[in-house]
């Protein structure tokens, strides 16, 4: 009796090893949203279940770090990263790849922008007037957000954010840097331009409050990462199939949705830039 016992547990463990393989899990650097993310996401599962062949979940988590770690403790397998997250979850996953990024995102930027009461205006160099004014970044571990336009206000200005301006601060995500320079809670911010322009275009920005003062040179950002053990878990050539999906997503809708006009080939060493800078001001060992 003990003996078939034990049987039928291994026989549950197994079964339940199988059920867990079935599903393909991924996330997403909260940068929006979640109401947006959710939406987002839960598409892209749909058509990734039907590409692949297996179940697929979106896998919603409340910060980058918290998207770093799910990844690195394979909760989920596939996550849509920035730059610098990206980097650092490659990291601490031996064998993990950058597999496809957006179009948009060979070429990314930031805008700097600033409530209309400081009535600094718009330049194509980062403005003067900038210093001494209060500035909130997005994420800490956002590329967009906190780690290139830091770089850049570093290198116009020789000095770090906390000696150039009044007050820092981290908003957590793009659409609240929006909101805290509109309502003057800031006076100025960094943004990722992708998530400011679709705003603007749903009319969810008041520009007679906040407006774009400076653009940032491009850079390379936002990819999707693949672990290096998913042909192991999920079948040889898996890794290939989920690449094949991600540059094949053709529909307007779900391309839109992020936005990007399509995906493109990606791999690690497209992000060394990001790597070389994250070093360079201290956010990478």
């Amino acid at each position: 009796m003990m003996l078939r016992s034990v049987f039928a547990a291994a026989a549950g463990l197994l079964m339940s090893a199988a059920a867990v393989a079935e599903t393909f899990t991924f996330t997403a650097i909260p940068d929006a949203d979640e109401s947006r993310l959710n939406a987002r996401f839960g598409k892209v599962a749909d058509y990734l279940s039907e590409q692949l062949g297996v179940d697929v979940k979106y896998i919603p988590v409340k910060s980058y770090p918290a998207a770093i770690t799910a990844f690195r403790n394979d909760q989920v397998q596939l996550a849509w990263f920035g730059g610098l997250s990206g980097v650092q979850a490659r990291a601490l996953v031996e064998g993990s790849e950058a597999i496809a990024q957006g179009y948009e995102d060979q070429f990314f930027k930031t805008y700097i922008i600033a409530n209309t009461s400081t009535e600094i205006e718009a330049s194509d160099e980062l403005p003067e007037d900038i210093k001494g004014k209060t500035f909130t970044f997005g994420s800490k571990g956002s590329t967009s957000g906190r780690l290139m336009p830091e770089f850049f206000i570093r290198e116009a200005f020789n000095a770090s954010p906390d000696e150039l301006f009044s007050r820092v601060g981290f908003s957590g995500d793009h659409s609240r840097t929006i909101s805290q320079v509109q309502s003057g809670v800031y006076q100025v911010g960094a943004v990722n331009y992708s998530v400011w322009d679709t705003e603007v275009e749903e009319g969810k920005i008041d520009t007679d409050k906040v407006k774009v003062i400076w653009t940032t040179p491009t850079y390379p950002d936002y990819q999707w990462t693949i672990r290096g053990d998913v042909d192991a878990r999920y079948g040889e050539g898996f890794k290939e199939k989920v690449r094949t999906a991600l540059l094949d997503m053709k529909d307007e809708d779900l391309l839109a949705s992020f936005p990007r006009k399509s995906f493109v080939p990606a791999s690690n060493d497209d992000y060394a830039p990001i790597e070389r800078t994250g070093k360079a001001i201290g956010l990478l060992d």
